[in-house]
């Protein structure tokens, strides 16, 4: 199974309203579908889409989006696109019934689900005195980080080295992969 990598949603993210969402024409090409099937599911399923799930743009959001990004898929519209929240995305994988919606469903519950350990670990991290534990948690952690970032991570015996810095801990982690 392939994981909805970081790297390809990260453009697609927008902020609005202080929330991270996709807009309706990006969720439907993640779940392979048209545009038109997405606002069908959502007219046709609204008690399912509450207002932290989904919300529908209004006009100064929308004419402030096209201002930043001249994209054709923002001037072709016809309704106000809608807005999907994280929550949003999952809700709308239970009424979409295509096999890519179905795939796409599971590299993102999984991608998310990585990216919740690998907060935990670094929360744990940060407490740990054991040396030994801590050395243990920074390999698991950057084995996460490499399988979020790049599953297909192939090298021939050489050390790939990822630093982070979150404000109360800084740590330096060396991955050494041999060829799959």
């Amino acid at each position: 199974m392939t994981l909805v990598k970081i790297e390809n949603l990260k453009e697609l993210i927008i902020e609005i309203r202080g929330q991270s969402i996709l807009l309706d024409s990006d969720v439907a090409e993640l779940y392979g579908v048209e545009t038109k099937r997405i606002n069908e599911a959502v007219k046709n399923n609204l008690d399912k889409f509450p207002e932290d799930y989904m919300f529908e743009l209004q006009k100064e959001e929308l004419d402030a989006l096209r201002s930043k990004f001249s994209t054709a898929k923002l001037s072709m519209t016809r309704a106000m696109p809608k807005a999907f929240t994280e929550k949003g995305l999952y809700m709308m994988a239970t009424i979409l019934k295509s096999r890519q919606a179905t795939e796409a469903t599971f590299a993102i519950i999984e991608t998310f689900s990585k990216i919740r350990v690998l907060s935990r670990s670094i929360k744990e991290l940060s407490i740990v005195q054991d040396k030994t534990e801590q050395k243990s948690l920074m390999q698991k952690n950057g084995e996460l980080i490499a399988e979020i970032f790049d599953e297909d991570l192939q090298t021939s015996d050489t050390e790939t080295s990822i630093e982070l810095n979150f404000a109360v801990l800084k740590f330096k982690h060396t991955i050494k992969k041999k060829n799959k």
